[in-house]
């Protein structure tokens, strides 16, 4: 009987509490982290201002793919958006340089420790003395930019949402969808969901609630597409995953009314048609009905598991360490000599190994230079008889030259005398001729 509700006959004014937590929130405000990541050139900036409606990326702040970049690093900028009263602090969390370099291993690094870091910077203010305002930069929720290749999934794709998966809410996107042909973007999303059951990766599930907006949009527009497309038309989000989205921030007029889409030579392609791109329903998901939810999953799932690792390893690093209780026993002089002993002894045996390795070493080198000596000594052997053989050439060469030079003079003297006798040979005649030339 005491669990069965009870009706008041009177008014009390308990129903009243729903509207002081709401007056109560709406004061305080709501926060919510989101991270974009992908490839450069896929409209996450566009996508991003097209949600919100604001210029989170301008001119003065570009987007990550318009800023100059060597490696992958994760940047945030905050802006507060205010609707109806409701104050909004938004935080981009954005991650320029990823999947742009040659090597792409490891890449995700810098994303998984920076989000760590919001876990932990959480929960060293949970454990603070003054916990009244504890600034919530958890990342609640992850837009993965899928290039529009048709293909599937790249390998850098399924490596990254399998190391983040536990960590973060993560909602897969097709890029640029205005590139691919309705058939080609179904395909496209059986492809992807195929690969990311295969692989075993956890992405976001949407929770049942209630018909919502979205739903609405579906029923509407399966009954404005007639019978033709209501096979293909997805009756909820989750049949819509992964999200096919087109992002613009050019309002341009299409019969009659002004529209926020793309320009093309054979029409407009619009971002908030559900005809054209999975816009209107991940707007709705991530802004309308599911953020609360997405915050709920961070805080009640994955900081939950963080916090649980991190305490189990503080308690086995405690556990190691010995009882207060059992050494309340001991004389702490007797602990300090022995822990001095002990110190001793260590200190010894790694004296007496470091003797051995000294010894070894000592050896080794005498036995190098044992070697090197061996071979200096042979080396001058060798040069000693090269140079002994190379002398004995020399004197042998040397008595030739003498023999050659010896008999070479002796030629040269009886030709010499062998012209003088010639000449005077000629004298002799010369003077008989001119005797008998007288007479």
């Amino acid at each position: 009987m005491a669990n069965k509700p009870k009706d008041m006959e009177s008014y009390v004014g308990y129903a009243n509490l729903p509207n002081q937590v709401y007056r109560r929130s709406v004061k305080r405000g709501f926060e919510f982290t989101l991270m974009v990541v992908g490839e450069s050139g896929l409209g996450k900036s566009t996508l991003i201002n097209s949600l919100f409606l604001t210029d989170v990326y301008s001119s003065q702040y570009p987007g990550p793919s318009q800023r100059i970049k060597k490696t992958v690093k994760v940047e945030t900028s905050q802006v507060l958006l205010k609707e109806n009263g409701v104050q909004l602090r938004l935080t981009i969390v954005d991650t320029p340089g990823f999947g742009d370099q040659v090597d792409n291993s490891n890449c995700w690094t810098p994303i998984l420790d920076h989000i760590d870091s919001k876990f932990e910077d959480y929960l060293n203010a949970e454990s603070r003395v003054n916990r009244r305002t504890i600034p919530d930069k958890r990342v609640h929720c992850c837009l993965y930019f899928i290039a529009p290749s048709g293909h599937g999934l790249k390998p850098l794709d399924v490596e990254f949402m399998k190391r983040l998966h536990e960590k973060v809410n993560i909602i897969p996107l097709i890029a640029k969808a205005d590139t691919l042909t309705p058939l080609e973007c179904r395909e496209f999303k059986k492809q992807i969901m195929k690969e990311i059951n295969e692989n075993k990766i956890k992405i976001y599930e949407f929770p049942d609630i209630e018909e919502d907006e979205e739903t609405k949009e579906n029923k509407k527009l399966a009954r404005r597409n007639g019978p033709k497309d209501k096979e293909h038309t997805p009756n909820s989000l989750k049949e819509r995953v992964p999200f096919a989205v087109v992002g613009s921030n050019m309002i341009l007029e299409c019969n009659g009314k002004r529209v926020r889409g793309r320009q093309y030579p054979w029409g407009i392609a619009e971002v908030e048609n559900l005809e054209h791109c999975d816009f209107i329903p991940l707007r709705n998901m991530l802004i309308r009905t599911h953020m609360q939810d997405l915050k709920d999953v961070t805080n009640n799932v994955h900081y939950e598991n963080f916090r649980c690792k991190k305490l189990t390893a503080v308690t086995a690093g405690e556990g190691k360490r010995p009882n207060p209780k059992g050494m309340s026993d001991k004389n702490p002089l007797e602990q300090f000599e022995n822990e001095k002993d002990e110190h001793e002894a260590k200190m010894k045996k790694m004296e007496s190994e470091m003797e051995q390795v000294f010894e070894m070493k000592v050896k080794e080198k005498k036995q190098k230079l044992k070697d090197s000596e061996a071979d200096l000594q042979r080396r001058l052997e060798q040069m000693k008889k090269s140079l002994e053989q190379q002398q004995r050439e020399l004197e042998e060469k040397r008595r030739n030259f003498e023999v050659e030079k010896k008999s070479f003079e002796e030629s040269q003297k009886m030709q010499d005398e062998r012209r003088k006798l010639e000449n005077s040979k000629t004298l002799d005649g010369k003077k008989q001729k001119q005797k008998k030339t007288i007479f």
